[in-house]
Formats: structure tokens, sequence, C-alpha cells
């Protein structure tokens, strides 16, 4: 699937075409409800895919191991476990053939954490991680480091047919390791919506999410959430990023997506080097036919870009196909 930050760049020539196919996508869940005599309420869930190392190859097989999405337990108001982190909001993702989508600018986080739901509000202790960037530039640090668990508060405000939602996310990132021993205070706001348009399913889905080191939290973290400096403390990254998207039906079993997503990195160079990435985007159009009700095929065309500091570039474009059968 798209990871921004991946996109090659610099100056040769471009690589010819390549094919993929493959079942990783297929996952499956399994959940419980349950009211009980008490009069309260409990619920359990859990779900994998096979997006993990192969357990075969290409040749032969082409096995892939299972690995775990969600696994978490609600109690009434209060939820344990693994699931989408609290900061995101998943009601805004549109529906791609990619696997994720346009995840530039984009919050996207699966991981640990207690939450605690009062109404429309949602308050979340969640599993910390802090990624660093080396003074100079260089292979990211995962620092792995922390006492604190990461803050969020959301709220959402209900709207006919849609929802507007506001999370605030604060954290510490942390790296004692080679020398280094310091902590830097990370702000980060994201306010994202869902509108309908018409009476006939059309809707637009945005996001906006600005932050100084909110890191791993935007764009599969494409950016890192600090760099250390030339006195051997952090420092936080600042990084803005948007996604809007429109969803036409045409009629019940043809609809199209059309979405676009991008994210701005505000590096000091001094610091970071010049081969992190200052701007990348990405641009998606599909067509979705529906011939059952759990029945999905697609087509999409995707284009992305991506430059880093020193002024190279690089583009790719990518036809994705995919069928899928829910149950």
């Amino acid at each position: 699937f798209y990871i921004p930050g991946t996109i090659p760049v610099g100056t040769g020539e471009s690589s010819g075409p390549d094919l993929n196919v493959d079942a990783k996508a297929t996952r499956l869940n399994f959940r419980s409800d349950h009211n009980l005599a008490s009069g309260d309420k409990l619920s359990t869930f859990i779900e994998m895919d096979f997006y993990l190392s192969p357990g075969g190859n290409e040749r032969v097989s082409n096995s892939y191991n299972p690995r775990l999405r969600h696994a978490f337990i609600k109690y009434n108001d209060w939820l344990f476990g693994q699931t989408w982190s609290t900061f995101q909001d998943v009601g805004v993702l549109p529906e791609t053939m990619d696997f994720i989508g346009v995840p530039d600018g984009t919050t996207f986080m699966r991981q640990s954490m207690i939450r605690y739901t009062s109404g429309q509000w949602e308050f979340a202790l969640e599993n910390p991680e802090t990624t660093i960037t080396p003074f100079g530039g260089g292979t990211r640090i995962v620092a792995d480091d922390g006492a604190l668990p990461d803050l969020v508060a959301r709220y959402t405000i209900p709207l006919d047919g849609g929802h507007i939602k506001i999370a605030g996310l604060a954290r510490q990132l942390d790296y004692d390791s080679g020398g280094v021993d310091d902590s830097e205070s990370s702000l980060s706001l994201s306010v994202s919506g869902k509108h309908p348009v018409g009476n006939n399913g059309d809707d637009i889905r945005w996001m906006v999410t600005t932050g100084s080191g909110v890191g791993r939290y935007l764009g599969l973290n494409t950016a890192n959430g600090a760099v250390i400096d030339d006195t051997g403390g952090l420092e936080a990254i600042d990084q803005t990023g948007f996604l809007v998207a429109y969803r036409h039906v045409w009629n019940e079993k043809w609809r199209t997506n059309l979405m676009y997503s991008a994210l701005s990195v505000d590096n000091d160079t001094a610091l970071t080097g010049t081969g992190v990435t200052k701007d990348v985007y990405s641009a998606n159009i599909n067509l979705v036919y529906q011939p059952l009700p759990k029945l999905t095929l697609g087509g999409e065309v995707m284009f992305a870009e991506r430059e880093i500091e020193s002024g190279l570039d690089g583009d790719m474009t990518r036809f994705i196909f995919s069928a899928k059968y829910a149950f």
C-alpha cells in the first residue's frame, strides 16, 4: 500500500511498470456484545489481516502470516485495548481501492489505550512512542522511551447525516541513549468533518491536522516527531496536513470518489539536513461498482509526488483494482 515517505526522489530515469497481485488485505474479525443482568454493557472485538511477513513466497504458496489490528474490550463507557487512536477520525477516510488511500495529510494510527467516553467527549491515555531524526540527518531513531502516555481529548459535533470532530493531542517526546537525554513537549490539533451533499448519498469529507511534534500520527510517520540539535537536545518538528474527498453516487450500483491529500513539513535543515521530506501529496479518483449489496468491484488511478529539502523530487502513478466481499 501507499506510504508517502517512500516515494523515490532523484534525477535518474524512472523505473518501469511493476505488477503486484495479492490477497493480504483480507481481514477477519470477531465481536461480542452482552447486556448483563446488572444492567452493565460488555463488548469484545478482535480483528486481524495478513500484512505481516511472508510465510511462503511468490514462487509457490504466497502465504502471509496474520497480524493483530484490533483487540479491545468495552465495559460501559470504558475501552481497554488496541484500536484506532482517539486522535484519528475514521469516519472521514474516503472509500479507496488502495489499502489506506491518501494518507499524506491524514492522521492514521492504531495502538493500545484506555479510553473513557462521556456523551460527545472522549478522553484517552494512549501508548507513547517517539521517532527522531539524528543531527544532520540519517536513519530514523525509534526511541522506545517515555514514562508518560500520550493524552488525547476529542469532541464530536453531530450534524444531520454527518459530523465534525475536534481532537487535541498532548505528548512528551523522550530520548535517552547515545549521549542524548532530553524531553520535548508536543501539542497537536486535528479538525475533521463529513457532510452530506444532496439526498442521493453524496458527501464531502475533510481533515486538517497541525502540530509541533505530531510525528508518527500524521502521514504514516513521513516526518519524525523531533530532531536532535547541536547541543544533544530534542527539538520538535512542525508539520501540517490535510485531506479532502468528494463521494458521488451515480445510482444504486455505481459511485465515484475523488480525493486529495497533502503534507508540509517545517524542517530546520541546519539540524535535519536536506535529505528529509519537505512536501508530499497524492490525488486519487476511482469508479466503484456494487452489483450485490456485499460485493464491491472498483478501479482507481493514483498520482503522488514527494519533494525533499534539497529540491530533489519524485512521483509515482498507480492503477489499482480491488474486489471485496463483506461478510
